[in-house]
């Protein structure tokens, strides 16, 4: 099934140039975007100073799960069992997880749970991601799915325990005033 729809995606890949272009774009440039917006966030004020600190940490733990499961686990990329068609070259790494909509979905996330609009076309950016990674070669449907799921738990894990982190911090310098006095 997963080979199936996989199948179906890439071969529209190398039919029309213009699309090819799209999603080679889109694979290998918008994360430079999601960057872009990061920094921008950074300097509009406390609360998407705040996004913008809980994106980079989840950005960093999802890194550190996707190497931690490379550690263990390999699943071999769709060209390197298959012909298929690859419109841009790439590592002969594991395909389990799609480090690219990982780092897209990780921060799409955050900003999502503070800024919803903004969030919104950021995750649209990260399906948009997940689908060119299919679209040239690199990913069955189903390391897009869990990259999906993995980047977006983490960083609601991550704005859970920070945020209560947050609270427990406040209530700690209420009981340190009242012991000062």
């Amino acid at each position: 099934m997963d080979y199936k729809i996989f199948r179906r995606i890439n071969q529209l890949a190398g039919r029309y140039s213009v699309l090819d272009m799209l999603m080679i774009l889109i694979s290998n440039k918008v994360r430079y975007l999601f960057v872009f917006v990061l920094m921008l966030m950074w300097f509009r004020g406390y609360s998407q100073r705040k996004a913008t600190v809980y994106a980079v940490i989840s950005s960093t733990c999802t890194l550190l799960i996707n190497m931690l499961i490379q550690c263990f686990y390999f699943k071999p990329r769709p060209f390197m069992k298959r012909r298929v068609g690859i419109l841009i070259p790439s590592k002969m790494n594991s395909a389990f997880l799609s480090k690219h909509t990982l780092l897209t979905t990780a921060v799409s996330t955050s900003i999502f749970l503070r800024e919803r609009i903004l969030g919104s076309v950021m995750w649209i950016l990260s399906l948009l991601t997940g689908f060119s990674r299919i679209w040239v070669g690199h990913h069955y449907p189903s390391d897009i799915v869990r990259s999906l799921f993995i980047g977006s738990l983490t960083s609601i894990i991550v704005e859970k325990v920070f945020g209560s982190l947050k609270i427990m911090n406040r209530k700690s310098k209420k009981y340190y005033a009242q012991i000062r006095k």
